[in-house]
């Protein structure tokens, strides 16, 4: 008995694809201390890009152009509501996912990387908020497409963003010991759960910074964008 005619390679591949892409980025993260005593931490930065930017972009290319392969789970695009519930979706993702707490200039390579213990602003909300934006853009998506292959996809993904919430706990409780502890005691990856039972205080002000801004901007441009790059990208014969 053969395998079902909906179960196209694709759902294989973007799994191996997203694997490579764990181990890839994963790995390089978990060598960097290694890495930045022998090259220097500017350097490693530039390598860690020159590693994961094209995987990152080979991923999402193969995505988009694949999307609905696969079996059509349920079909909800021309349900009124629906559009607008998957762009609000996709903008909240977009602000856990590019938490303000980053600097751009260190991941520029401008500035000397570092690796910061934060306890600020977003991360108030949550200790790990690139997993719950993943997890809030997967849901958003798989309901707009409604296919195997995005369900696929979506699955793989998680799994990866989960395997970062222990990897990077395990990285920071290496490199900071107790101080870690205590702000792992002071959070959560539950969003808000620390706020919740007292452990946590929301400061507003702390939200009010640029970055959010540029945040907001990306997904405008993106929202803008949207059909030219699902043009562009269905040229690429994968």
């Amino acid at each position: 008995m053969g395998l079902p005619t909906w179960l196209t390679p694709s759902h294989g591949i973007i799994l191996a694809l997203l694997l490579g892409f764990a181990i890839a980025h994963s790995g390089l993260a978990a060598l960097r201390p290694w890495g930045e005593a022998k090259i220097g931490p500017r350097l490693y930065r530039v390598l860690f890009a020159l590693v994961s930017i094209p995987l990152a972009t080979i991923l999402i290319v193969y995505f988009f152009n694949h999307r609905y392969d696969g079996l059509m789970l349920w079909q909800v695009q021309g349900v009124p509501g629906v559009k607008a519930t998957v762009w609000v979706l996709s903008v909240i993702s977009f602000l856990f996912l590019y938490p303000a707490t980053f600097n751009l200039l260190e991941i520029a390579a401008i500035a000397k990387p570092q690796v910061h213990l934060y306890e600020t602003g977003i991360l108030r909300v949550c200790r790990h908020p690139q997993m719950v934006g993943q997890v809030i853009w997967c849901i958003a998506h798989t309901l707009w497409l409604g296919t195997t292959f995005t369900l696929v996809t979506s699955l793989g993904l998680v799994a990866h963003h989960l395997f970062a919430v222990w990897h990077g706990d395990y990285r920071l409780k290496k490199r900071y010991g107790d101080a870690f502890v205590k702000v792992k005691d002071r959070t959560s990856i539950i969003p808000l759960l620390a706020v919740l039972d007292g452990r946590q205080t929301l400061k507003w002000e702390e939200f009010l910074r640029p970055a959010y801004v540029g945040v907001l901007g990306f997904v405008a441009l993106l929202w803008w964008g949207h059909p030219w790059l699902m043009q562009v990208t269905s040229r690429v014969p994968w």
